[in-house]
């Protein structure tokens, strides 16, 4: 049965995509070649954690909304948008190997005239270098004459309720003047604002700007926590003066790590073959080696709190609360806590957590014990250790409860708990 839309891809960036088409009354299917999103949905539930919720897919799934493992469905539809997943390879280089399975799953059912849209975070120069020839080898069209190709970076962010597809720019490059007025007109059902950008070149170096310029200021505001502790300062403090600027200043604030699906990444490193531009991002690798070290320093925090209430890590219970790498949603993706609780293990502590979102909770295939009494876990353990602030933690209550409170996040009231 043919379809208006393919999404290509249900993962955080497909799903919501697919979930915003419906609900403007797109048809819709959804591919991915792994058989559990497709199970999962077919079953009303979501696939990936905290995207959506089973009610939301539910709806989708009555308004016509189609999850397929069958590839032969991208042969009927006049847009298709790749959601592929991106990682970062062990070699810190974004791995394209799904968006390249899903560019020939396309390219051999492409049809002229379809609009082909890329949401996957890539490196610049991605959308012409990689996935144009990859869409033209395998369908004999040409990209910007037989059908129209465009990136138009994803910019959700999971379990934000106030910032929608709906209410969010999009900003679109596509290859040619007439590839970005299709995406833009693509796009203009589903958001308010579109912005359009040079090219695809322009429109993939966004995503990395936005994305760099969070983990850079991350790291900015870690670095100085781990200054203003050797100090005396209270951190938390300034930050709360500092945006009192009402210009040339925008908080942020330090934690035990960076996580989430945005991945610093260095344009400067080519993505599939090419040439380098020669101008690696220092800032950037800097940022990230900052960032990357925040555990060892909650690690090294924690054993120096137990150390001088008389305890050594090694035996002692020590509770994690919040092991989700952003507040209220159920996301885990690269949150720091799965780190922070190997090297804890390691050191022969006793591990248990509490996470509202998070049900079952496993560091290296093995259950974490979950706490079912917060109240009592907190005060049987030696050390809480606040890694994630959900919105119904009543951290007052926890800081007079727990024997020793280590706040990572400065959620708590100044002198209640130690923080960051």
């Amino acid at each position: 049965m043919p379809a208006d839309l393919a999404v290509i891809g249900l993962g955080h960036l497909g799903l919501p995509l697919a979930q915003a088409a419906v609900t403007a009354g797109i048809d819709t299917v959804g591919y991915d070649p792994d058989p559990r999103p497709y199970a999962e949905l077919r079953a009303g539930r979501s696939p990936v954690e905290g995207a959506l919720t089973a009610s939301e897919v539910r709806r989708m799934l009555s308004g016509g909304f189609r999850p397929t493992t069958d590839a032969a469905e991208l042969g009927r539809v006049r847009t298709a948008v790749i959601c592929s997943p991106t990682p970062l390879g062990p070699d810190r280089t974004v791995d394209l190997t799904a968006l390249g399975d899903a560019a020939r799953a396309l390219a051999s059912r492409l049809r002229p005239h379809t609009t082909v849209l890329l949401e996957s975070a890539v490196p610049p120069g991605t959308t012409e270098t990689f996935l144009r020839p990859l869409l033209e080898e395998g369908s004999g069209l040409v990209a910007g004459r037989d059908f129209h190709l465009a990136c138009s970076p994803g910019r959700l962010d999971p379990g934000n309720r106030t910032r929608t597809l709906a209410n969010t720019p999009k900003v679109i490059g596509g290859l040619t003047p007439a590839c970005t007025e299709s995406a833009a007109a693509f796009y203009g059902r589903l958001t308010d604002k579109v912005v359009r950008a040079r090219g695809p070149r322009e429109a993939e170096m966004t995503k990395v700007l936005e994305t760099n310029f969070r983990h850079v200021n991350i790291a900015l505001v870690n670095e100085m926590a781990v200054l203003c502790h050797d100090l005396g300062v209270d951190f938390w403090d300034v930050i709360r003066c500092a945006e009192t600027k009402p210009f040339g200043f925008q908080p942020f604030r330090p934690g035990p790590g960076v996580g989430g699906h945005g991945v610093p990444v260095d344009p400067g490193c080519p993505p599939h073959g090419g040439r380098s531009s020669g101008h690696p991002l220092r800032m950037v690798s800097l940022a990230q080696e900052i960032n990357d070290r925040m555990p060892s320093y909650v690690i090294q925090r924690c054993a120096t709190l137990l150390n001088e209430h008389g305890k050594s890590v090694r035996g002692a219970r020590v509770l994690l609360l919040g092991v989700t790498y952003k507040p209220d949603t159920a996301d885990q993706e690269a949150a720091p806590a799965r780190e922070i609780a190997t090297r804890l293990m390691d050191m022969g502590a006793q591990i248990g957590y509490h996470d509202p979102h998070v049900l079952d909770w496993r560091v290296r295939e093995r259950p974490v014990p979950r706490a079912d009494s917060l109240y009592e876990a907190a005060a049987a353990a030696d050390l809480t250790v606040l890694l994630q602030q959900h919105r119904t933690y009543d951290l007052q209550g926890l800081a007079v409860k727990a024997q020793l409170l280590l706040d990572t996040r400065g959620a708590t009231p100044a002198g209640a708990a130690h923080r960051l």
